[in-house]
């Protein structure tokens, strides 16, 4: 019997011939895909703990660079995050139409030597400049990451190789502030250096192992200039909203700032609804379970962002702690992440993949709001941060790898490597609106009560953020619902009025 329910509008000829030829080709024999999986996990290894080593790095930054400030230094993180998102969605489409393995090698080529670049830098300016280069190769290799890792895996077990992709992320969180600490207390330098000799590595075993296969796609290459004006976009947000606290949140620059970024997202959509090759395919964005997974996705990156950003600075800035000792104590949590989402996979079957992220939710809003209740100005480390600290780890590992299997699976296989990248965009959109409004909510303070009660201001909006993500995993959680009656047909049509 034919199954009948709502259209699909991704069903378009050309994707259903595209996914008939992706799910055609030979899956590479299980050698060869267990050395590519070692290939993609160290990629995405040393890209995801990046972002970890630099949070921990931040303060020995600005001690090293004399005169600069939080507000400067945060762009060492957005500037990457905004490059990173505003280019994820075109490389995966450049991958989807040249190859993911041209462009995931490339991407390597560029972090890497990006990396090296960030290592030498004798001031901000190059500092963050380099960064905005390592973005353009991170946004390269992670989309097409995944991608590979499922041209190279049989349908059947698709599911657990995208859940073992997501706790890559998982176990670069657990090691990297342990790691960063070490690296920073030889040199800040370090934490870039790290990145070299995996990416050679990786480079001359992927171009020996990694499956060669034919594009789906041909025609036009993706919008660049819609690429452009998403990163303005992103970027006049950010502007806005670190220096709001400054510039004041009323006044004419950040007002401007605001109208600027939205109508500059307006452009952006509107150039991606008649572009031949848009960045973001605006159908995608009309599956629902797509949709709110992204959604919940950008939200809880806002609280994951902005937890990750005042936990570092509270322990090294409030409680003297150095950059190990901070490792250290945000380790816990992060080392809860790889095992929960690994051991998980019952719980989303039982569960469902919204209503489990929506438990996870809790449990990271319930850490963070122990850490505004608890935390005082003299240390006290095992009843002040490091409940909140398992709690916020627990939660990460029931939400992210959940809400990005979830996206994934709303997908068909051509839009891989594009899918990946939106969620990954939404991510790291995410990622600088929570750096951002942590910035501008901790502020300057001027003695440990004022400094506790900006954190304070910070925490309140974590929460906030990830409750929104909550209720978004809910919404993921009734789409699902909605789509599987769809999808199966009334077995008593007569019944129904």
């Amino acid at each position: 019997m034919e199954r009948v329910g709502k259209p699909n509008p991704l069903a378009t000829p050309a994707v259903v011939d595209s996914v008939d030829s992706v799910d055609a080709v030979a899956v590479a024999p299980a050698p060869h895909r267990r050395t590519a999986f070692l290939v993609v996990a160290a990629a995405v290894f040393v890209s995801n703990l990046d972002l970890f080593i630099v949070n921990v790095a931040l303060p020995a930054m600005q001690q090293y660079f004399h005169g600069s400030d939080l507000t400067t230094l945060s762009w060492v993180l957005n500037g990457y995050a905004i490059v990173f998102a505003a280019l994820l969605v075109a490389a995966g489409r450049l991958a989807d139409r040249v190859g993911h393995r041209t462009v995931f090698l490339a991407g390597l080529a560029v972090f890497t030597a990006a990396s090296a670049l960030c290592a030498l830098a004798p001031g901000v300016g190059w500092l963050i400049g380099a960064r905005l280069v390592q973005a353009a190769g991170a946004a390269a290799l992670i989309p097409t990451s995944l991608a590979l890792l499922l041209d190279a895996t049989p349908p059947a077990r698709r599911p657990g190789a995208i859940r073992a992709w997501a706790s890559i992320g998982g176990i670069a969180a657990g090691l990297g502030p342990v790691l960063g600490g070490l690296l920073v207390e030889a040199d800040w330098r370090w934490v870039f250096l790290v990145n070299v000799p995996v990416g050679v590595a990786a480079l001359v075993a992927g171009a020996r192992v990694l499956p060669r296969l034919r594009s789906g796609e041909s025609g036009p290459l993706p919008d660049l200039f819609g690429a452009a004006l998403l990163t303005a976009a992103i970027a006049a947000l950010a502007v806005a909203l670190v220096k709001g606290d400054a510039w004041g949140w009323g006044s004419v620059r950040v007002l401007g700032g605001l109208l600027a970024s939205v109508l500059l997202t307006g452009a952006f959509l509107r150039r991606s609804a008649h572009h031949p090759a848009p960045v973001v395919e605006l159908p995608l964005l009309k599956v629902p379970s797509f949709a709110a997974a992204n959604t919940a996705a950008l939200l809880f990156t806002v609280a994951f962002a902005g937890m990750l950003l005042t936990s570092v600075l509270w322990c090294q800035d409030a409680w003297g702690y150095s950059a190990l000792r901070t490792g250290l104590a945000i380790a816990p949590g992060p080392l809860l992440v790889p095992p929960v989402a690994l051991g998980s996979a019952a719980l989303v079957r039982r569960l469902g993949p919204g209503r489990l992220a929506a438990l996870g939710t809790l449990l990271f809003a319930a850490g963070v709001g122990w850490w505004a209740a608890a935390i005082g100005v003299r240390p006290d480390y095992a009843t002040e941060l490091l409940p909140g600290m398992l709690l916020t780890g627990l939660g990460v590992g029931l939400v992210l790898p959940t809400l990005i299997g979830a996206a994934a699976a709303s997908l068909p296989p051509s839009r891989f490597a594009t899918g990946s990248a939106v969620t990954t965009m939404a991510r790291q959109i995410g990622a600088v609106i929570g750096v951002a409004l942590m910035v501008s909510l901790i502020g300057t303070p001027h003695g440990p009560q004022a400094a506790l009660a900006g954190f304070r201001r910070g925490w309140t909006a974590v929460i906030a953020s990830v409750l929104l993500a909550g209720a978004a995993s809910l919404a993921l959680a009734a789409a699902q619902r909605r789509a599987t009656a769809d999808a199966v047909p009334d077995p008593n049509p007569r019944v129904r009025v």
